[in-house]
């Protein structure tokens, strides 16, 4: 996808002020069971095409209002991605700017992690999920 100009200075500002870390990095953490909140900021039918294992979905459209309702912890420990690393990176600093202080952008996103051949969860039909 081609990004507008604006969109990526946009993102280019907030990763100035974020942490992130690659596909690789988040991988080694859910390996290790780490303990952190895996967080997918795409949308419904992205997200309905497949996801990280463990990851929780909120859309970038929505992280602000529901945040505070599902991690009301600010030091939890979360790693958001997109298919990009782009709409994490903008809603991390958001989150930031929340009072969030462990919050990490995983640069790459979905794409990446893809690519890599990392697994994934398949929505079979409603209610039921596959690893793949």
């Amino acid at each position: 996808m081609e990004h507008s100009a604006g969109f990526l200075r946009l993102v280019n500002e907030a990763k100035q002020h974020i942490k992130e870390e690659d596909h690789h990095a988040t991988k080694r953490r859910i390996d290790a069971r780490d303990k952190f909140i895996l967080i997918d900021t795409r949308e419904d039918s992205e997200w309905a095409r497949g996801h990280l294992p463990g990851a929780i979905h909120m859309c970038r459209g929505h992280i602000e209002r529901d945040i505070e309702k599902t991690v009301p912890e600010k030091d939890a420990p979360m790693v958001l991605y997109c298919g990009g690393g782009y709409r994490s990176a903008l809603a991390a600093e958001s989150l930031q700017k929340m009072g969030y202080s462990n919050v990490v952008s995983m640069d790459g996103g979905w794409r990446a992690w893809t690519e890599a051949g990392y697994p994934v969860i398949r929505d079979q039909s409603p209610g039921l999920n596959q690893k793949s």
